[in-house]
């Protein structure tokens, strides 16, 4: 085994009262790739940080190779002193880098590197980021939430370039497709502890369940222990005073372990709010188009949403997705076409960008609308902070300003507010972004079992897969040219379809191009027999026939000697050669039956 190039042992770290980080371990070696998970809060992206360098542990011991070098990617990048984003990404090479890296790179996540910092979007930061901190490719890649902001097909190369990289890896996501792909190791952060499963992370939730079976099963047999202890206390035949201190002090460490256990933080419980059923045909859109200038966002496009259908929409970033969807919920006037929304509509929409959120507000004004205490759930009236609970957020946090909130948390926010409120046809613009596994989990059932509509952006494969009934997609993904086309299923039945459609269509053009040839062949050798067949054709004429017939002759001896029952067991080797020659001779015969029927085709044209 391979002596470890970053160390983290035993590491303590406290914010308030409540530790965040109570001995957790990491252990990073060459070729590693781990995919770090946990609850939000959990305290993911700060170890990654102390493994980096960037935050200080208040205990436990830290080890870094002297000579290994490590990048960790950054969620706020900082531009200042930057001209371009071309300066900022080959800041982060070494002595010795490659400086074509950079625009390898830059150009793979769809930035030229003249872009000026200060006018870039969050999405195009962070792929700025992510080329700067794999330009140098380093001994240890630290990445936290890199697919964020990032659309399908970027994702895809990224899977590619980390699987070619020589770099370990630690990786947070809640893209499971994602690291699913790219991790060998899993190292799951815990109640302030760490465990690590020496497997990838398609291994990790049948892992954790049973870790979890066996540490319930393990406080139940406590339990009964100390049940058995407090009976002997009571009842048991008096024994040497020194001996009844011993179990009465051994009674009292079992009772401190029980008390002092911190069970696993609970699942996200709710569901959907009921509403009133909306019409049967909840959307049509009739021919819609869309252009900014001369460049065409959708043309036109015919859709018909039911109720009870769930679609998501994908592409490239920048191919028009948003743009489609405002106009489909009528946000967004068509340039031509008609959109007709159906009846009795309660819209409820997540927005990716998180706009709605005052940061100055509390959590309990914002999901009170500011009206008291109580919001109104499926007709039961409940108090702010036992909602809150529902979706893991202490009672204390009721008068927390969002502003305090991490990413995931807000996530966790706005789908409270969205699930308490009655809706029938939810509008879901990049909802996974910041959800931990558990939470995204909530989400996927929420969405498979909503009895009302559905329409979501999302560049999650695994989520889409498991919610949506259909997916609308460009028809040239490569060049979006506002051509959308919808596939029954979720991502990978789009995939299946397109590459089905795909070799039709690499068929169609081949047999096109043979029947050119072929016809082109016979137009050469027309004018050299002045009306009549070429002495080449005329001998294939007359000669196939009798090419046919040995070929059928051939076929049926083989086929008379397979029929031998015996045959495959006494000489399997001698079956699987005549069942090669008897395929190889049929596909023969097949060509010469072709052949044959053009050139008789031809022949009949030619004489009139």
């Amino acid at each position: 085994m391979a002596p470890p190039i970053l160390k983290l042992d035993d590491i303590t770290l406290t914010f308030g009262v409540t530790p965040l980080l109570n001995g957790a371990n990491l252990q990073v070696e060459p070729g590693d790739r781990i995919c770090l998970v946990g609850r939000n809060g959990s305290g993911k992206s700060t170890l990654m940080k102390i493994a980096a360098g960037l935050v200080e542990a208040q205990s436990g011991e830290v080890f870094r190779h002297p000579s290994s070098t490590i990048r960790y990617l950054e969620q706020a990048p900082d531009f200042n002193g930057y001209d371009t984003v071309q300066a900022y990404a080959e800041e982060g090479l070494g002595p010795g880098d490659d400086p074509y890296r950079v625009t390898y790179l830059l150009n793979h996540l769809g930035l030229t590197g003249q872009e000026d910092p200060k006018s870039l979007s969050g999405g195009e930061a962070r792929r700025a980021a992510l080329a700067r901190v794999m330009a140098p490719e380093p001994d240890i890649l630290m990445l936290d939430e890199p697919t964020n902001h990032l659309d399908l097909p970027t994702i895809e190369w990224l899977e590619d370039e980390l699987q070619k990289s020589r770099s370990a890896l630690v990786l947070i996501s809640h893209d499971r497709r994602f690291l699913e792909k790219v991790s060998n190791s899993t190292v799951w952060l815990d109640r302030g502890t760490s465990r690590r499963l020496s497997r990838g992370f398609a291994h990790f939730e049948e892992w954790r369940d049973k870790v979890l079976e066996e540490e319930e099963l393990e406080q139940h047999k406590l339990g009964k222990a100390i049940e058995r202890e407090e009976h002997w206390m009571r009842y048991g035949v008096t024994a040497r005073r020194k001996r009844n201190m011993r179990r009465v002090g051994e009674l009292q460490a079992m009772r401190a372990q029980h008390r002092g256990h911190k069970g696993p933080q609970g699942s996200v419980q709710t569901t959907a709010v009921d509403a009133r059923e909306s019409g049967k045909l909840v959307i049509e859109a009739d021919s819609i188009t869309k252009s900014y200038g001369d460049r065409t966002i959708v043309a036109p496009f015919s859709l018909r949403v039911h109720r009870g259908d769930c679609i998501g929409l994908v592409g490239p970033n920048g191919a028009g997705k948003t743009t489609l969807l405002k106009m489909l919920t009528g946000q967004l006037q068509p340039d031509s076409g008609t959109v007709k929304l159906g009846t009795n509509l309660d819209i409820a929409t997540l927005d990716q960008k998180r706009e709605e959120l005052n940061p100055n507000d509390t959590l309990a004004h914002y999901l009170t609308d500011g009206r008291g205490e109580n919001l109104l759930v499926n007709g039961e009236l409940k108090h702010v902070t036992g909602y809150m609970k529902d979706f893991l957020f202490q009672p204390e946090q009721a008068r927390t300003p969002i502003r305090n909130l991490s990413g995931g948390e807000r996530a966790r926010l706005m789908l409270a507010r969205i699930l308490a409120r009655p809706t029938n046809l939810l509008i879901l613009d990049e909802p996974t972004n910041d959800l931990d596994i558990e939470t995204l989990d909530l989400l996927q059932e929420v969405v498979a079992g909503f009895v009302g509509t559905v329409i979501l952006v999302s560049h999650d494969r695994d989520f889409l897969d498991r919610t949506v009934t259909s997916t609308i997609a460009p028809a040239n993904p490569d060049a979006p040219d506002g051509r959308w086309i919808e596939y029954a299923g979720g991502y990978s039945d789009m995939m299946a379809q397109r590459k089905g459609a795909a070799e039709e269509k690499r068929k169609a053009e081949k047999q096109e191009k043979a029947k050119s040839t072929s016809s082109s062949a016979a137009s050469e050798d027309a004018p050299k027999a002045k009306g009549k067949l070429s002495f080449k054709q005329k001998f294939a004429l007359e000669n196939l026939p009798k090419e046919m017939e040995k070929a059928q002759i051939e076929i049926a001896k083989r086929e008379e000697k397979m029929a031998d029952p015996n045959l495959f067991t006494k000489d399997p080797t001698a079956f699987g050669k005549l069942a090669d020659e008897m395929e190889k001779l049929r596909h023969k015969l097949v060509a010469m039956e072709e052949e044959w029927l053009e050139l008789e085709m031809l022949r009949e044209e030619l004489e009139g």
